[in-house]
């Protein structure tokens, strides 16, 4: 009979054990299922991201424009910009700044860009290539140096 009991209590102990594990693998089930379905969704929002549109420039390396810089020994004052994606795989960036001679000018370069995510490699006519970076409402880029923070209204 003692015999028959520790059987029992074996047998008790392994239901436990068994419905115990039951319970914490349903438990983490739906803990792992929020997870992968996080990480999925984060996935599908970086390759959702839509580039296209007018950004204005904001800052230049952090400073609010308009952006006293010296370039080469000269001084300039870079008052405005806009940087133009369009859906056709092309960009532009304008700059409007005034001139040591007391004039004001302004510049226009255009490139062809991809998109990967949230980075934009952008191939400019006569130049070099560039990688800017698209979250939400702003767009980012580093050119000669320079770090330049665009903005969508």
């Amino acid at each position: 009979m003692i015999a028959g009991m520790k059987t029992n209590q074996s047998e008790f102990n392994g239901e436990t054990r068994r419905s115990m594990r039951q319970s914490l693998q349903l438990c983490l089930l739906p803990l792992l299922m929020m997870a992968w379905a996080g990480c999925k969704q984060d996935a599908k929002v970086a390759a959702e991201i839509n580039p296209v549109g007018t950004y204005a420039l904001v800052s230049i390396n952090g400073n609010k424009v308009p952006y006293i810089m010296e370039h080469e020994g000269h001084t300039g004052t870079i008052k405005s910009g806009t940087f133009v994606i369009n859906s056709d795989g092309t960009c532009s960036s304008t700059m409007n700044f005034s001139v040591p001679s007391g004039g004001d000018a302004s510049r226009e370069v255009k490139a062809t860009y991809t998109c990967q995510g949230t980075n934009l490699t952008m191939k400019w006519e006569g130049a070099g290539t560039t990688i800017g970076t698209v979250q939400g409402s702003t767009f980012r880029m580093e050119n000669e140096g320079m770090v330049l923070a665009y903005s969508k209204p």
